[in-house]
């Protein structure tokens, strides 16, 4: 069985609960979901779904550089949404977050997130070398 290296970086929320930001095993990075949480100050930020998909994706972004990684390593996504009318204004931010990349994605309307927040995005991803 393959070592399980666990990741954390304080660029990024920590953990509310007994999970890992993320986790490394055999050369893939598997990211732990990401909400709209400032890490310095631990407050959820409230807004419209545009500002807290940037910061969830910003968090995504530190915890991949935490791990060896990064958005253009990421291989696959899945978007929790509280309501999918919402979908076009995360869509605009997340395809600016990964340019020209295109990794796999899922995206689903959640009846709950965490704190209540309107998103939440986890990914797995390569280790770059």
């Amino acid at each position: 069985m393959s070592e399980l290296k666990r990741v954390h970086t304080d660029q990024a929320p920590a953990a509310i609960g007994p999970y890992s930001q993320a986790i490394v095993s055999d050369g893939w990075v598997f990211c732990s979901g990401q909400i709209p949480m400032d890490a310095a100050s631990g407050e959820l930020i409230t807004g419209d779904v545009a500002a807290q998909t940037d910061l969830c994706l910003q968090n995504l972004t530190h915890v991949l550089q935490a791990a060896g990684s990064s958005l253009q390593s990421v291989v696959k996504t899945t978007v929790f949404l509280s309501d999918m009318n919402t979908f076009a204004e995360m869509n605009e931010v997340y395809a600016r977050h990964f340019g020209d990349h295109r990794p796999a994605r899922a995206a689903v309307q959640a009846a709950a997130l965490p704190k209540f927040c309107d998103v939440e995005i986890e990914c797995v991803a390569r280790v770059e070398e």
